[in-house]
């Protein structure tokens, strides 16, 4: 199995990901989900890897959540996966698959356990600054 991330090139969190991953020899199959979209079968199967609910999952900043009105407590998850398949951008990321597991890498460090070869030192992103260290 590969690892695999899928990425928005736009975030930040998940730009500093994509370079832990590299950062400790690995290169990722790297899915851009705002470009190539979800389905509902690949949501399911990634939250249910992962351990997530479609509602722990729901990126809440992003304005669709609000004007869909998917912040409402009584909102239901299939609710909230239909918005998803509409709205990739609804979904919280980096979400990264390897042979050890899925997970939601917000914050970073949750991809620390993934990863298949442990970092040797800190990982510094393209300004310079530290990312994270092992």
């Amino acid at each position: 199995m590969a690892t695999v991330i899928h990425h928005n090139p736009d975030c930040s969190k998940s730009r500093n990901v994509l370079t832990v991953i590299r950062a400790s020899g690995t290169e990722p199959i790297v899915i851009k989900y705002l470009d190539s979209g979800w389905t509902r079968p690949q949501l399911l199967a990634l939250f249910a890897a992962a351990n997530l609910t479609p509602r722990s999952a729901l990126r809440t900043r992003t304005p669709p959540a609000t004007e869909l009105g998917l912040l409402a407590p009584n909102v239901s998850d299939d609710t909230i996966l239909d918005a998803m398949v509409k709205h990739p951008a609804l979904v919280e990321r980096p979400i990264v698959c390897t042979p050890k597991g899925v997970a939601l890498c917000r914050p970073a460090e949750n991809i620390l356990p993934l990863l298949e070869i442990a970092l040797n030192g800190p990982v510094y992103n393209e300004d310079g600054s530290e990312i994270m260290r092992p």
